[in-house]
């Protein structure tokens, strides 16, 4: 596997709410994590951080190699971190309220979980097509299935912004869960909402075809979002599947 990450401030913010991390445990298993503190709530930061830092070190703790072992972990770690994150916003007025989404990756050889919570996504690139393979978590998108607006008028929603399942805020974190098969050439893009609000899936899949690096692809990805305004923080991870093992960060 060969991975890439950066995280980016935007135009509009005034701090870097995401965090990003990849982690490995004591048998060599990848642990990928992209977090996304709730905007408009304070503590925001703090909740990403939290999140993404304790369940990356408790990983490392770790010897599991399967992906069902890996699902039963994550499972429980994000409960433990959900009530942690409850009790540190009670402690501190100023973070009253503070939460945080999640989107995750491990990998093991040629399978890999997915998780999230929240509407940071995931999306695998494979032989030349895009596709979101997580479902948000929020207000607009249960709109979208319902069928009372389209997902182009989703874009644009004015409560767009209102998510329906987080890490923190609430004493219930449900995870959705996944094991996935994955290709060598496969590209599994982990990303917070800065980079889908602002730019096309379209765009997005152009990007990742191009015979760049990993690195340049999550620069020229950053770049296209904040050419369309930069209106939130941006972070991305990029996990492509082959024999090489490389690992850079923005």
């Amino acid at each position: 596997m060969e991975f890439a990450y950066e995280s980016d401030i935007g135009h509009i913010r005034t701090r870097n709410e995401d965090y990003v991390g990849l982690f490995q445990n004591k048998v060599g298993i990848k642990f990928a994590v992209v977090a996304d503190g709730l905007g408009g709530h304070k503590g925001g930061d703090v909740a990403s951080e939290m999140a993404v830092s304790h369940l990356g070190y408790r990983f490392e703790t770790t010897s599991f190699n399967e992906p069902r072992k890996g699902k039963e972990w994550l499972s429980l770690e994000v409960r433990k971190e959900n009530q942690m994150i409850l009790e540190r916003a009670q402690q501190y007025k100023d973070l009253n309220g503070m939460g945080t989404t999640l989107v995750c990756a491990m990998f093991f050889g040629g399978k890999y979980l997915l998780a999230n919570i929240g509407d940071s996504r995931g999306y695998l690139y494979r032989k030349g097509e895009l596709t979101q393979l997580t479902e948000d978590h929020s207000f607009v998108n249960e709109l979208v299935k319902r069928g009372q607006i389209s997902s182009e008028e989703a874009k644009h929603h004015p409560q767009k912004n209102i998510i329906t399942r987080t890490l923190g805020v609430s004493a219930k974190a449900n995870l959705d869960e996944k094991i996935l098969e994955l290709e060598d050439g496969d590209l599994l893009l982990l990303c917070s909402d800065g980079l889908t609000n602002m730019v096309e899936d379209e765009q997005i899949a152009k990007v990742l075809q191009t015979q760049t690096k990993l690195q340049e692809k999550c620069r020229l990805l950053i770049k296209l979002a904040n050419e369309a305004g930069g209106n939130d923080n941006i972070t991305l991870l990029i996990a492509q599947s082959n024999n090489e093992a490389e690992v850079t960060e923005g």
